[in-house]
């Protein structure tokens, strides 16, 4: 696929993925969807050698300063749960992702850009990154995922009201509550996912995506958490990576694991 509305580079195994559309404050439209869902799915899955992904916005504004509301103009009942069920699709193949996704959050992430940001296993934000869910002041309710992660991360009581409020957050109170992992000065986002991202690649590869599938199993009605974990632990214990990282341990020296 030919990006038209990010710009996907690589250094050294770590994915970099930019939503480029920096005069619409990063906006997520039809086309920004469908090129994530393309990486997602297609492309970052049969990338080997790759380690993790950033996603971030262009320029200092926003990360994504939330939908494009010109595109819900037309909207019906059933096109907008069209649009809600793709947004979910799309979240869920980052939430669900086999290597670790972080979202370095460079300024605005209202609306649909703080839930791209909920979906990444991690956030990174810039000292003078804003996270919100406004949809409220324009007669709706957040449509991906928002009124579900948002709950998870910081709990019901202050997701209700930040949702009913549609009050913004200063990224330190986003730390406090536990939206952000990091704080750090601005333009400093990406270079400390990044950094992030190079601790994990010298784990064991198999072990830190099954460990994503554990934390997710938490929150899956559908799923027994405990035995996710007990039988992922099954066949981890069996795995090339585990027999390795054990006779690494007790050799004293680094691991050299496989992803097996």
């Amino acid at each position: 696929m030919e990006y038209k509305s990010l710009l996907v580079t690589y250094n050294d195994g770590i994915c970099t993925i930019t939503i480029n559309r920096e005069k619409a404050l990063n906006a997520l439209n039809r086309t920004v969807f469908a090129e994530l869902r393309y990486f997602f799915e297609e492309e970052g899955p049969q990338n080997k050698d790759l380690k993790g992904v950033v996603i971030t916005g262009a320029g200092s504004k926003a990360f994504a300063a939330g939908a494009d509301i010109k595109e819900f103009m037309d909207l019906d009942e059933a096109k907008a749960k069209s649009l809600s069920q793709n947004g979910h699709e799309v979240f869920f193949l980052i939430e669900r992702f086999h290597k670790p996704v972080i979202a370095a959050v460079n300024g605005f992430a209202l609306g649909g850009g703080c839930e791209l940001a909920m979906a990444c296993h991690m956030r990174i934000a810039g000292a003078k990154a804003r996270f919100g869910q406004p949809e409220v002041n324009l007669g709706i309710c957040p449509g991906y995922g928002g009124t579900q992660r948002l709950v998870q991360l910081v709990g019901k009581g202050k997701a209700l009201e930040l949702l009913l409020t549609a009050d913004m957050i200063k990224a330190d109170e986003a730390h406090r509550l536990g939206l952000a992992n990091h704080v750090v000065e601005p333009g400093e986002e990406v270079a400390k996912a990044t950094e992030i991202l190079a601790k994990i690649a010298s784990k064991a590869p198999l072990a830190v995506a099954k460990t994503v599938d554990c934390v997710n199993a938490y929150f899956d009605k559908h799923a027994d958490g405990y035995d996710v974990e007990a039988s992922t632990f099954g066949v981890l214990a069996n795995s090339y990576d585990f027999k390795e990282g054990s006779a690494a341990f007790i050799e004293k020296r680094a691991a050299n694991f496989k992803g097996e």
